[in-house]
């Protein structure tokens, strides 16, 4: 992320995400499907709730066409089967910030 230009912030979970200061400063989102405790469909569920429409990016290594409808259905941008390559995320990533108001931070 950070060699494509973008100020990138990891987190160990969803849930540190969601009491992170950048929760309200994030532009896109890129989160796995499958994580402990939350999962990326139960993170981008509680965005909605809290009125949070951050575009978001789902990568998983188990795909599920369920799920990715399920994605899809709440306004995901994408929905990547790993592995994939950088011009792949790097295109989704481009959607999601046009549709989000062009920032790249």
């Amino acid at each position: 992320m950070r060699s494509l230009g973008f100020v990138a912030h990891a987190f160990p979970s969803a849930r540190s995400f969601l009491h992170s200061e950048q929760l309200t400063e994030t532009s896109c989102l890129v989160s796995d499907v499958q994580m402990p405790n939350m999962s990326g469909i139960q993170l981008q569920e509680v965005l909605h709730a809290r009125g949070l429409r951050i575009p978001t990016i789902f990568v998983t290594a188990y795909p599920d066409n369920k799920v990715r409808a399920q994605a899809f259905a709440r306004g995901a941008v994408c929905f990547l089967n790993k592995p994939f390559d950088g011009e792949t995320l790097s295109r989704c990533i481009d959607v999601a910030l046009k549709n989000n108001g062009g920032d790249r931070d």
